[in-house]
């Protein structure tokens, strides 16, 4: 039977690996986000293999069936390799695309983003200050807000005096 408990420096490893891609991640130049991903396309690509568990007889010696090694790890690890590979082919692409336009490969701010943060921010605002001239209580707007429920329940019960207006024709 393999031992199936993964090697504490292979995991340690792989943590410091998608730790440091992480933080990569989150920067605004290209080039760190490319390295950033291959950092974590490596380190999960060790922690599969340490997932697997310890390196076991290879198959071909023959033997009994529980000493061999499990190979959909490594078949996954390889997967995992062509994927990240693909993913960094296209985000130096980018990165390329980036600095030749404007020299540079940092991520700029999107003028959207900042045009919704700004309303965001004057909208808050707006909002705190009505909350901080409203002085009636939660049963006196209770009792001013519209009710719609109760023609509703009229137009369901039976025929009222109000008739709904006939809609314009339109041509």
């Amino acid at each position: 039977m393999i031992d199936m408990t993964p090697d504490l420096t292979l995991v340690i490893t792989a943590a410091v690996l998608v730790t440091v891609g992480v933080y990569l991640l989150l920067e605004r130049s290209l080039s760190r986000v490319v390295v950033g991903i291959i950092l974590i396309g490596n380190g999960l690509n060790l922690l599969i293999l340490g997932a697997g568990g310890r390196a076991g007889r290879p198959p071909i010696l023959g033997g009994p069936p529980g000493a061999t090694s499990d190979p959909l790890p490594q078949a996954m690890v390889l997967t995992a390799i062509v994927i990240t590979l693909g993913l960094t082919a296209f985000l130096l692409a980018m990165a390329y695309r980036s600095w030749q336009l404007n020299r540079h490969d940092e991520v700029q701010d999107d003028v959207e983003d900042r045009r919704i943060a700004r309303l965001a921010a004057r909208d808050r605002l707006a909002v705190a200050d009505l909350d901080a001239d409203d002085t009636s209580t939660l049963e006196q707007e209770a009792e001013e807000a519209r009710d719609e429920t109760d023609r509703a329940v009229a137009l369901v019960d039976g025929p009222s005096d109000e008739r709904p207006e006939p809609p314009e024709d339109r041509r």
